[in-house]
C-alpha cells in the first residue's frame, strides 16, 4: 500500500478518536477509492489489524 493511503487510513483512526466521524469518513472513503485493486487487500489486512486505532482499545 502507498504511503499516502496509509497515512491516511492513520489520519481517519485519529479522526474517528476524536469524534471527527464525518471528516474521518471522508479521509478513509477518498484513501480507499484511490487504491487500486491490488491495494485493497492489503487496506483490508490493515484496517483488520488496526480496529484499535479507530477504537481507541486494545485488541
Amino acid at each position: 500500500m502507498r504511503p499516502a493511503i496509509r497515512n491516511a487510513l492513520e489520519h481517519s483512526a485519529e479522526l474517528t478518536r476524536s469524534n471527527r466521524l464525518v471528516d474521518a469518513m471522508s479521509v478513509g472513503e477518498a484513501a480507499i477509492n484511490q487504491a487500486t485493486e491490488d491495494e485493497q487487500p492489503e487496506i483490508k489486512q490493515w484496517l483488520a489489524e488496526h480496529v484499535g486505532d479507530f477504537t481507541g482499545q486494545d485488541g
